[in-house]
C-alpha cells in the first residue's frame, strides 16, 4: 500500500510581499488587514503596492505580529 504525495506547504507570507500579493496569495488574509483596522476603505489608505514591510512601519504594527498573523492562516 503506497502512500499519496503530501502537497507542498504554502510558501510563508513575507515582508516583501504587497498587500495585493498577499491577498492573492491566501483569500483570509484580507480579513487579518481588516483586524489591523486596514481595510483601504479611504480613510486608512491602504495601498495594494505597498509591501508588508512598509504597511507595518506606516500604520505602527509591529511586523512580526503582522506576518505571525498572517503566517498562522497557512498552519
Amino acid at each position: 500500500m503506497s502512500s499519496a504525495p503530501r502537497p507542498e506547504p504554502p510558501a510563508p507570507f513575507t515582508k516583501e510581499m504587497t498587500v495585493d500579493q498577499a491577498m492573492k496569495h491566501h483569500p483570509v488574509a484580507r480579513w487579518i488587514f481588516f483586524s489591523y483596522n486596514l481595510s483601504g476603505c479611504g480613510t486608512c489608505d491602504l495601498s495594494e503596492g505597498e509591501t508588508i514591510e512598509q504597511l507595518s512601519a506606516k500604520y505602527g504594527i509591529p511586523l512580526e505580529m503582522l506576518l505571525d498573523d498572517l503566517n498562522g492562516i497557512l498552519q
